[in-house]
């Protein structure tokens, strides 16, 4: 049985109060599926921002003496709240951007065990005991909060990112400021009711809601902010970049990739379709570790490709809520307009279409952004297809003599975020996780997914080097302070 989600409005949350804005509008969000309003936000001013930031900014300190264990039984809290309303909130999130039911509860769940991992953090070490070489003297390292983080966070996954990085922010001793983008902010402010009802400190956790150029570059330009963490295209990423570093404030930026599945000659070839199937058209192919490029030694790439069209024939496409649905629509006109400009282009510069790609028509289907998901093959590594990142339900096939080559196909984008091989062979995945120019390695599954307690991030364009999830969050989010005593 579904629940219902009401059509309201969401207001601001700033120091504890949900406040509207000053400026009398909000911003609609659209069903993907049948272009219907699910809700309203705001669309607030740098009034509100400033207030929020400024919010943040006297709550620091004393969020920062409550203590980390405190801060982490705040954190069990929300994650009890928020698992009582998954089913809600999952609903939510599959009318207000498209993906199934199915993977919405998952990746509700996945924020209810983000915030659980985190809480534990409360109760885990937060320095260590150098030797000095004075024997009368303690010398010790001491991590400290960096004061107020802004977050700003994509649409794709409008439950688990925002956790991943408000849980590791606040456990750790900061104050935030988050911003949601727009397409799925109905989504964050239902989990921004978890965290107010959990009962934080005011201006600890505040939420505004609106656009880009006003509240995301107000946020990053702000004199009061600290530090900010970014997920979204890499031509933002640039600019949050430039902006964070003239001011001389801490920046972590996830913007996305290219990622490349091998399968060479001795790969299980069912396994690698179903993962490949899984890794580029789950979700639409709207997450930043979808594959994209499909690199096949050319003694099994014919009975591949026969396999992964046929397999992709059976997908079954539609709204998200329904439950014999694999894929729901793109997310917006904008991701929808995407895909259909990329299939031309890719048409255009002779690539081959060989499966997908048209947009469906009739009965619901008129009344969403629904397309069949895409397969090219005779692409060539220069084409715009191979290069760059589509955030839609496309995959390029593309062939290799042997092993070295698929690697060096691999390779050959600006892009480093995930990648993964198909190989029966140890010597083939030695040499793939020596070689391969990603952030994340996934031998014989797909390239998509990650555990929470491991490290997530990507090399070159995809990421600014740091790292997200696990314990290696706790590097961006603190500062280590070296403490040294002597007795007088």
């Amino acid at each position: 049985m579904k629940t219902v989600v009401e059509t309201k409005t969401y207001n601001n949350f700033i120091n504890n109060e949900w406040i509207a804005s000053v400026s009398g509008e909000v911003i609609t969000s659209i069903n993907p599926a049948n272009k219907e309003a699910i809700g309203y936000v705001q669309k607030s001013t740098e009034e509100e921002l400033n207030q929020a930031v400024e919010a943040a900014h006297q709550a620091k300190k004393a969020w920062r003496k409550l203590g980390q264990a405190a801060r982490g039984q705040l954190l069990f809290q929300t994650a009890n709240i928020l698992e009582s309303r998954i089913d809600e909130i999952a609903e939510t999130m599959t009318k207000e951007m498209g993906k199934t039911l199915p993977e919405a509860k998952g990746e509700t769940a996945r924020g209810i065990a983000i915030l659980r991992y985190y809480a534990g953090e409360g109760m885990r070490k937060d320095g260590d005991v150098i030797p000095s070489t004075d024997k009368d003297a303690l010398m010790f390292t001491k991590r400290t909060p960096l004061g107020v983080v802004g977050i700003i966070t994509p649409w794709n996954f409008p439950v688990a990112i925002p956790i991943w990085k408000i849980a590791p922010a606040l456990v750790y001793g900061n104050t935030v400021v988050f911003k949601p983008a727009s397409e799925a902010a109905v989504t964050a402010a239902k989990v921004v009711e978890c965290f107010a009802e959990a009962g934080f400190p005011e201006g600890v956790l505040n939420f505004v809601t609106g656009s880009g150029s006003v509240i995301g570059q107000g946020l990053i330009d702000h004199p009061k902010l600290n530090a900010i963490t970014f997920t979204g295209s890499e031509s933002v990423g640039q600019s949050v970049a430039k902006a964070a570093a003239a001011r001389g404030i801490k920046f972590q930026l996830e913007m996305g990739g290219k990622n490349p599945v091998i399968v060479t000659k001795n790969a299980n070839l069912d396994q690698a379709v179903n993962e490949v199937i899984n890794g580029g058209f789950r979700s639409s192919g709207q997450k930043c570790t979808a594959t994209s490029r499909v690199i096949v030694e050319s003694e099994v790439y014919h009975e591949f490709k026969q396999k992964l069209v046929e397999a992709s024939e059976k997908i079954t496409v539609g709204n998200g809520l329904e439950e014999d649905v694999w894929m729901g629509p793109c997310a917006s006109e904008s991701q929808f307009n995407t895909f259909k400009n990329y299939i031309e282009i890719g048409k255009n510069e002779g690539a081959r279409l060989i499966h997908g790609g048209e947009v469906l028509t009739g009965g619901e289907y008129d009344n969403g952004f629904f397309v069949q998901p895409a397969i090219f093959e005779e692409v060539s590594p220069d084409m715009t297809i191979a290069q760059e990142e589509i955030f839609g339900p496309v995959i390029a096939l593309i062939r290799a003599a042997n092993l070295e080559e698929a690697i060096e196909l691999a390779n050959n984008t600006k892009y480093g975020l995930s990648a993964s091989i198909f190989t029966t062979d140890i010597s083939s995945i030695l040499e793939f996780i020596d070689e391969i120019e990603a952030g994340l390695v996934r031998i014989n599954a797909e390239s998509a997914g990650v555990e929470l307690q491991a490290p997530f991030g990507g090399m070159k364009a995809s990421s600014t080097g740091s790292r997200e999830q696990g314990e290696a969050a706790k590097e961006f989010y603190t500062a280590i302070k070296t403490v040294f005593i002597k007795g007088s």
